[in-house]
């Protein structure tokens, strides 16, 4: 696991974090949101068709969500320029935070996963540890626009193709820098309490990108004591 710490679980506290905006002025801290319970997901960078389609479908919960009362708020794990640009063509009501560093991801405990030496002896921990043939044999299609379920990385760039999606060096970057990093939801209250949390891919790599629900969301927010 090296430095990773598990994580956040229901009846914890959210850790201190301040982020600046793509689509606000400013940054938009914990201190910030107290008082205020506010639903954050932990995306990997612009590169990743599938968070993209998470991001969209969070913009479209998040009137939902906000007649619950809470908030919405998407952290991105791409420079602040970069996603400004990007979303300065595809707006989202979500409040969209940056952090190129992945320094938010770890202090929520979102997994990443790090590969075993071919020769190692270690046995294999999923999320945190893995083996290149646990990866190679992975497939998925989560979102189902797929002919067949396909390894993740080929799925990426049918995916990427079909959108008109096209890396550019920031991306490529944060790729490289931030490969195997999972994505996290979590659900947090008014005093700042963690009250549900979806990781993703817990169970093996043929889960990476499936992601909660709008139902799932929804009813985690509808569950908080008013």
């Amino acid at each position: 696991m090296g430095d990773q710490i598990r994580p956040l679980q229901p009846g914890e506290y959210a850790p201190a974090f301040a982020l600046p905006s793509a689509n606000q002025e400013g940054t938009v801290s914990l201190a910030s949101l107290h008082g205020h319970p506010f639903l954050i997901a932990f995306f990997r960078g612009l590169h990743c068709p599938f968070c993209r389609r998470q991001l969209a479908q969070l913009g479209g919960l998040q009137p939902a969500l906000r007649a619950a009362g809470v908030e919405t708020i998407a952290v991105i794990n791409t420079p602040v320029e970069r996603a400004r640009i990007y979303f300065g063509h595809r707006p989202t009501p979500a409040v969209l935070l940056c952090d190129q560093d992945c320094s938010t991801h770890r202090a929520f405990g979102v997994p990443r996963a790090e590969f075993l030496p071919e020769d190692s002896r270690e046995q294999p921990v999923w999320p945190y540890l893995a083996s290149m043939e646990q990866f190679e044999t992975a497939r998925i299609n989560p979102t189902g626009e797929l002919p067949e379920a396909l390894h993740p990385m080929a799925a990426n760039t049918i995916l990427n193709a079909q959108d008109g999606f096209e890396l550019n060096e920031v991306d490529r970057a944060i790729l490289v820098s931030h490969p195997t990093q999972l994505v996290g939801h979590f659900l947090i209250d008014a005093d700042g309490i963690v009250r549900w949390v979806q990781i993703e891919a817990r169970d093996g790599p043929n889960s990476l990108s499936v992601f909660p629900s709008a139902a799932e969301m929804l009813a985690a927010a509808n569950s908080l004591p008013h």
